[in-house]
């Protein structure tokens, strides 16, 4: 499948597996260190962080690569924007 001259794959669960529990743990580490720093994350920062974390993880998996061209680096980019969207708006909802 191609979308915007980028071919994607089709991972299997085992790598999706793979790429939640991967960004579940850099996750932990990340907010760890910020709140070793003297820096804590507040509920809403770490909630999109942890959206941000996990599309990285699993966009590589769907063959978008961060080293790959400018269409790579833009698509993430442009699903991390819609994610990140999407989620402040559930959090405006929610309060």
């Amino acid at each position: 499948m191609r979308i915007f001259g980028i071919a994607l794959c089709k991972p299997s669960s085992g790598e999706l597996t793979a790429s939640a529990v991967m960004a579940a743990g850099l996750w932990i580490a990340v907010a760890g260190l910020a709140k070793a720093s003297g820096h804590p994350l507040d509920a809403g920062d770490a909630g999109a962080l942890l959206i941000v974390i996990a599309w990285g993880a699993i966009g590589t998996r769907l063959g978008l690569r961060f080293d790959g061209s400018v269409r790579h680096v833009l698509a993430h980019v442009a699903v991390s924007a819609l994610l990140l969207g999407l989620y402040e708006a559930a959090l405006a909802l929610a309060a």
